[in-house]
């Protein structure tokens, strides 16, 4: 069962978290999608496994998202990172930690490496999706729906079986949250998970996110007819596998 928990991250301002404390120091810190929450199977699946492993974990809900505070629409990838960094500093404090990014979450995992980077061991990529609001939504957007965004700072799109209210501070914030053009000189291990039939975030994200790191030991792992949410039992032991290779190296 999980026992949710709300922090306050100003006056009236609560996010919504769940934790595993254990006494050591090593924690497993999930950051799920975009429009996502911690209701589904991947943050209880990780969850599980940090109880077995007996190591910390911490996965949250950014505002706007779940149960947190806000509207989804006034949201953007700098707030957005920005609570993932407080909270990391609340609840892990100084410990070290593996981050594990679904879509958005990759993202935003990457957004970390700038405050944490001493502290992050290991890094887990699911479906990853950076700078999507750019390269996947507003370059491929046709004129009508640009138009519609920028004169009424909204609009309702449709990608794949996801539909988004998306805003343009939101796209314009993504263009000021660019991660894949700097490289990261980190050791880590580096493993990328991608559905074959992701229709949502092609296959190349994931290998974008690879050539960042030029001295990690990097891995992609290719799930045959998976798609972009990879929440099925089947694909989510291929993901626990993998993070536990992740925290064999480490421990």
């Amino acid at each position: 069962m999980r026992k949710y928990k709300y922090i306050k991250i100003s006056n009236s301002r609560k996010i919504r978290y769940l934790t595993n404390y254990y006494r050591k120091n090593l924690y497993i810190i999930f950051l799920h999608g975009f429009m996502s929450d911690l209701e589904g199977d991947k943050p209880l699946n990780f969850l599980k496994f940090c109880k077995r492993k007996k190591l910390g974990f911490l996965g949250m809900e950014y505002s706007g998202h779940g149960k947190s505070f806000g509207k989804f629409t006034n949201g953007n990838i700098s707030q957005w990172s920005n609570q993932v960094k407080l909270i990391i500093r609340k609840i892990v404090k100084n410990n070290n930690f593996i981050l594990v990014g679904s879509s958005m979450g990759a993202w935003l995992s990457l957004c970390q490496f700038k405050f944490f980077n001493k502290q992050i061991k290991g890094f887990l990529g699911i479906g990853s999706a950076p700078e999507f609001l750019t390269r996947l939504m507003w370059n491929k957007f046709p004129r009508n729906i640009k138009r519609e965004i920028v004169n009424y700072g909204h609009a309702l799109i449709k990608n794949g079986d996801y539909e988004y209210p998306i805003t343009y501070q939101l796209i314009k914030d993504g263009r000021l949250n660019k991660v894949l053009d700097k490289q990261e000189i980190s050791k880590i291990k580096v493993t990328m998970i991608h559905g074959k039939r992701d229709e949502v975030v092609p296959v190349l994200f994931s290998k974008l996110v690879l050539r960042k790191f030029k001295n990690a030991k990097k891995k992609l792992v290719l799930i045959k007819g998976g798609d972009h949410s990879l929440s099925s039992e089947k694909h989510l032991k291929i993901i626990l596998k993998e993070l536990k290779s992740i925290v064999k190296d480490i421990i």
